[in-house]
């Protein structure tokens, strides 16, 4: 069983996200980032942290494609062509997407107040929506890597509900299609749920 360290609120809902598209168990022990509980395993005090056996892994992108490459669920084979396209999207959605995302949050409440700089969010906001069209007009299918969702699916579904919770730009319809469909998943629906009882 593996253990996931983090909280639904942070980057460990996709995760937990991914367990439950896995139908794997697991145990979700919830801490905030910097806790002592966290630094305890990881020096930087990020979550989430996923522990199997005697291993800690950091880094949600890099947890969820361990646990799509072990399970083989989720993903295209190592070196192959359509995991090489997927592997594309998903570092273009942690280029584009997230990172402005992740930008608009640390001049809001990550930085110290006097390193803030909140005029830059109205700049992230219109890279956002540009990136999340230009990403639409790539989309041929249902899902970005092929008929089924891969790894990038799911990143992407979350910094949807990200970006909508920070007051980002919700006006491309493309993109609301293809989240309602990631968000139509019973697995994504499960952990919805799990985070209104938190």
């Amino acid at each position: 069983m593996y253990t996931v360290i983090g909280n639904l609120k942070s980057r460990a809902f996709r995760v937990i996200w991914m367990l439950e598209e896995l139908e794997e168990p697991y145990e979700l022990r919830p801490e905030p980032p910097r806790s002592d509980a966290v630094r305890a395993l990881n020096v930087s005090g990020k979550i989430p942290l996923l522990l199997e056996a005697d291993a800690v892994l950091s880094d949600s992108t890099a947890i969820m494609t361990y646990l799509a490459d072990k399970h083989g669920r989720l993903t295209h084979p190592a070196g192959t062509l359509p995991r090489a396209r997927q592997d594309a999207m998903t570092f273009r959605i942690l280029d584009e997407i997230e990172n402005a995302l992740w930008t608009a949050a640390r001049h809001s409440f990550v930085l110290p107040e006097e390193r803030r700089v909140p005029q830059v969010k109205d700049s992230l906001k219109w890279e956002y929506a540009h990136s999340i069209a230009s990403l639409m007009d790539d989309l041929s299918g249902d899902y970005l890597a092929g008929a089924e969702p891969t790894v990038p699916d799911l990143l992407l579904a979350h910094c949807g509900g990200w970006a909508r919770a920070a007051g980002f730009p919700a006006e491309e319809p493309r993109f609301a299609d293809y989240l309602e469909r990631m968000r139509a998943r019973p697995a994504f629906r499960r952990v919805v749920e799990m985070a209104k009882a938190a």
